[in-house]
């Protein structure tokens, strides 16, 4: 059985940028497109991100995903995107995810 493992937009233009577009479906280009378009990351800074979020500030990869793929910039937007976790996040780790996610 295959291992499912959450991957940022940023890491899908890098595998999908590996195959030649000739030899790809309908939805693979699709997909290309909208990652070429949508990420904001080089992939290895979004890896090195997703391991701080998910070591300093106790997250799962899930939520540390979207937080890269979205990049909040403000407290406000941070808590739109934590209040739909349905846990608490303490104001401290809020401010620590977003100086992780603003460097």
């Amino acid at each position: 059985m295959k291992r499912r493992v959450p991957v940022s937009i940023s890491e899908v233009k890098e595998i999908l940028a590996k195959v030649d577009t000739e030899y790809m479906d309908q939805i693979q280009r699709w997909t290309y497109d909208y990652a070429s378009k949508f990420a904001k990351l080089d992939p290895s800074d979004a890896q090195e991100m997703k391991s701080k979020l998910i070591n300093d500030c106790k997250l799962t990869d899930e939520e540390a995903i979207e937080l890269i793929n979205i990049m909040p910039k403000t407290l406000s937007e941070l808590r739109s995107f934590t209040f739909g976790w349905k846990k608490l996040i303490l104001a401290e780790t809020l401010e620590k995810i977003l100086k992780i996610i603003s460097k």
